[in-house]
Order: C-alpha cells, then structure tokens, then sequence
C-alpha cells in the first residue's frame, strides 16, 4: 500500500463538495495507486453523509459498497465482501449502526465470531453475541 486515506478525502469524493476538493480527491481516489482505508473511516464517512449532509441511509450504504469496490481500494484488516454484507444490514433501517456493521464485518473477518455487547439492536447473523 501506498498511503492511507482520511474520512475527509472519502466524503469530499462521494459530495463533491467543495467542487476544487473533490477533484483533488478523484485525482487521488480515482488513480491507480494502491490505498489502504481503515474501517474508522467507513464509520465517520457514513456519519457525516447522514448527518451533515443529509443523504438517505439507503444511498448511503450503496455509495459507501460502491466505493470500497474501486480495485485500488483496500481495507484495512477487512474483506470488502463482509464489509459490504455488514453495510447492507444497515441499510433497511436504523436498527443497524453503521459502526455496528463494520464490528459485526471485523468479527466474520477474524474469525471470532463472538461479541460482547449490550446493544440489542446489535446485529446477529453468523455471530454469537453475548453479554
């Protein structure tokens, strides 16, 4: 991997806004070098466009799985296709938290397939939550 991105450089790519940063952006997201994306930045990219922004939680989850599929995409300790499948819990409705997902991908990822919470809107499939 080449560099890491930042939540900023994410959101100002998916808004395109402000027009002269999300240029700079595409130039960095859209080339060919290899970039590694912790899951934080998922997380917070998801808050911001929801919160600040206003964007469906629907069209977010579909911007976000599009986004992590770019092919100089990487994530950082996580397999896209669980980080995809925990984005779309997300995405029907609110019982899922975005930060939840990428918890919930994290667990599939590494084999422990168990989660101490006392959430209980904490997604359940393929995972054993305990409390």
């Amino acid at each position: 991997m080449s560099a890491l991105v930042d939540t900023s450089v994410v959101v100002r790519y998916l808004t395109g806004d402000p027009p002269e940063l999300a240029e700079r952006a595409a130039g960095i997201l859209d080339g060919v070098q290899d970039l590694l994306v912790p899951p934080v930045v998922l997380a917070e990219a998801a808050y911001v466009l929801t919160s600040v922004y206003g964007v469906e939680r629907k069209t977010v989850v579909d911007v976000l799985v599009e986004f992590i599929q770019k092919e100089n995409i990487h994530l950082l300790g996580l397999d896209k296709a669980a980080v995809a499948e925990g984005l779309l819990l997300c995405r029907p409705s609110r019982r899922v938290s975005f930060a939840d997902a990428l918890v919930w991908a994290h667990a599939r990822c590494t084999g422990v397939p168990r989660i101490y919470t006392f959430d209980r809107r904490f997604p359940d499939r393929e995972v054993s939550l305990l409390d």
